[in-house]
């Protein structure tokens, strides 16, 4: 592993999702444009073959997707949540803003982050206030428009 590369963390899921993309890629994608370039070569000049052209992009960037597909899977480091009440990559956090306005989040690594399913990177300023602490602490998070205090209220 390069000095400069950084971890990825990935859970179980993330993982064997990513192995799935990449068979697809491989098995289904790949041939498809391999087919897709054969026939726009058969329609004659290459230089104006808008069809040669558009086939050789995509597999240009399906190619790329298979390398980082490829490279995430090889330094993936598996996150798996311990149970044991201190938060950390894979844990499931319900913090409270205040009284009213309580919100559950799953810290998962950057590369399986989606707020819309509420995952959150741990590398996103509530994940790196969290990390390391249980339920019932009070926690300062430092975010771009000020900091903010938070309970975390339960651990999963």
């Amino acid at each position: 592993m390069k000095k400069d590369s950084k971890e990825i963390y990935l859970t179980t899921e993330g993982f064997l999702k990513l192995e799935d993309e990449l068979n697809v890629a491989k098995t289904v994608k790949r041939p498809e444009i391999i087919n897709a370039i054969k026939e726009a070569r058969a329609l004659g000049d290459l230089s104006e073959n808008a069809e040669y052209s558009s086939a050789r992009e995509n597999q240009a960037k399906l190619e790329a997707r298979i390398k980082e597909i490829e490279y995430t899977l090889e330094h993936a480091i598996i996150i798996e949540n311990k149970g044991n009440g201190v938060i950390g990559v894979g844990s499931s956090v319900t913090i409270a803003y205040d009284e009213d306005d309580m919100e559950e989040y799953t810290i998962v690594g950057t590369n399986e982050a989606d707020p819309f399913q509420n995952k959150i990177s741990n590398e996103s300023p509530i994940a790196r206030a969290v990390i390391g602490k249980k339920a019932g602490d009070k926690v300062s998070v430092e975010s771009p428009n000020g900091s903010f205090d938070v309970e975390i209220v339960k651990v999963a």
